[in-house]
């Protein structure tokens, strides 16, 4: 079973497989290979998120790490109902590490990205919904919270991480233009990212520890976003919102 897999490293031939869908992204040429998507990406995968399991809650007490497909695990088929003219298959493979309450996309996690030539780690929230995205303004301008995102932001973005998530063009109704955060208000989510070639370590066991070395640069910001989302869960009885669970709480991350 692949959950009794030791996890050594993808395969180089992992890259090429999805290299070779990009070239061949039909049902027919996938279901002739589908026994190479599961030995080559599927297992590891599965192997990778089990061994990530423990390093992670060292960082992150709360967070999520399974290894079903449509947990930690994304679907490799498209969802053909919001993408009806492009291809059924995604062409690269992606795990979700994700912490707080509610659904797994709703909270802030740590993303792992393989392409073809290409590596991405991510860590924060890619998108506000419903609620989140008015509690997540109306921090952003506290004077305390708002100060402590200014920070975090800050610290992320000086270890060489993009800061991702601006999708508005337009503040709010009512912000202050001229607010520190002015900016952070045209997010439509907020994640650290970095992408770069993929780097030899991702091909054996020292996989697993470059990824979390990059992955606790970024706790300032996921720490943040995963207390935004526990303020957003009402308590038993609606006596307002929850807090972190006893055990559950912020971790200083390392520096360079």
């Amino acid at each position: 079973m692949a959950d009794s897999l030791e996890f050594a490293g993808f395969s180089p031939k992992a890259v090429e497989f999805l290299r070779n869908l990009a070239d061949n992204n039909e049902k027919a040429w996938f279901d002739a290979h589908k026994d190479e998507y599961e030995r080559l990406l599927r297992e590891p995968s599965r192997a990778f998120v089990n061994a990530a399991a423990e390093s992670l809650k060292a960082l992150a007490p709360g967070v999520h790490a399974d290894p079903r497909v449509n947990r930690s695990l994304f679907r490799i088929h498209r969802d053909q109902r919001r993408v009806k003219d492009g291809p059924p298959f995604k062409e690269h493979m992606a795990l979700w590490f994700w912490e707080g309450p509610g659904h797994r996309m709703s909270c802030s996690g740590f993303y792992f990205h393989l392409e073809p030539g290409k590596l991405i780690l991510a860590a924060g929230m890619p998108w506000f919904k419903g609620e989140a995205l008015h509690a997540y303004r109306q921090a952003a301008q506290h004077p305390i919270r708002g100060a402590a995102l200014a920070q975090a932001v800050e610290e992320v973005a000086g270890r060489g991480y993009g800061i991702a998530g601006q999708c508005y063009k337009r503040l709010p109704r009512g912000a202050d233009p001229e607010h520190p955060n002015a900016e952070l208000l045209l997010h439509g989510g907020l994640y650290a990212r970095m992408e770069t070639e993929i780097p030899p370590d991702i091909f054996s066991p020292q996989c697993l520890d470059y990824c979390l070395a990059r992955w606790v640069e970024t706790l300032p910001l996921h720490q943040w976003l995963v207390d935004l989302t526990w303020r957003l869960e009402p308590r038993e009885g609606g006596q307002g919102p929850q807090k972190r669970p006893e055990g559950i709480k912020k971790r200083r991350s390392r520096g360079h």
